[in-house]
């Protein structure tokens, strides 16, 4: 049966973030995964996890100035010291919160760029990256994400991040797969995931067109919770999804996989 982990950036948020957590004992998950960290202080959520017993299984490094648009820096060139100043500070965090995984958002492209620039900085980042985490025994996650949603985001397909990392050569350094980015941009979700299996260390979902709970779309979510069992994922599958309408509300959908 899948394990599922709620996106408290996401789900639950009708309250503030730090209530979220009880939220989602209550509702039924037992671990948890959110985009940031780093405004809150990192002892109260530590406090909040373990309140309520909840595994944290991902968060993402340090992406640029998210309110004011970016989307992650690790391709620019002009950013590598920012970029590892953020590796750091993400380490601290995930040391205390005992996250094993940590996710790298890529940034958006910028108009007129050098795409070998951007490719070899990409690269160069996550090897720096990839070999910091390694030190603490944490894994380095790329995440495709499709350019409907974020237009001119740099990573935007499977095919692309396995060649990345094929490029960064580090052994803790895998893709994180979003069911629902991958539907955007190329489909063939099943075939997708088998072939690459051994590459992908996290899983997140949502339906599409609308990014809802499952059943809301054309994602056959049935089928691909039994082919994830069948082929043998054993990771969480994180559930980033916009309610359709309260979070409790549209938690039916689990009542299948309890």
């Amino acid at each position: 049966m899948p394990r599922f982990a709620a996106n408290l950036t996401m789900l639950f948020n009708e309250v503030p973030f730090l209530e979220r957590f009880a939220l989602a004992k209550s509702s039924g998950f037992n671990a948890v995964e959110f985009l940031f960290p780093y405004s809150f202080d990192v002892q109260a959520i530590k406090s909040a996890l373990d309140h309520n017993n909840l595994k944290l299984v991902l968060h993402n490094l340090p992406a640029g100035d998210w309110d004011a648009g970016e989307r992650g820096i690790a391709c620019l060139p002009d950013r590598v010291s920012e970029f590892r100043s953020g590796v750091a500070k993400a380490i601290e965090y995930a040391s205390i919160l005992g996250v094993p995984h940590l996710n790298c958002l890529a940034g958006k492209e910028p108009v007129g760029s050098n795409p070998k620039v951007l490719h070899d900085t990409f690269v160069a980042n996550l090897q720096y990256a990839a070999s910091e985490l390694k030190k603490v025994g944490l894994k380095l996650l790329i995440e495709p994400i499709n350019t409907f949603d974020i237009p001119c985001f740099y990573l935007s397909k499977t095919e692309q991040g396995i060649a990345i990392l094929d490029a960064v050569g580090a052994d803790n350094a895998f893709l994180q797969y979003d069911i629902y980015h991958a539907q955007r941009m190329e489909g063939e979700l099943a075939i997708t995931i088998q072939n690459n299996l051994s590459r992908i260390a996290h899983i997140q979902l949502a339906d599409n067109p609308g990014r809802n709970e499952p059943g809301t779309g054309e994602i056959h979510y049935d089928y691909l919770f039994g082919l994830l069992d069948r082929i043998g994922y054993t990771g969480y599958i994180g559930c980033e999804y916009k309610p359709l309408r309260s979070t409790v509300a549209g938690l039916g959908w689990m009542d299948s996989y309890k």
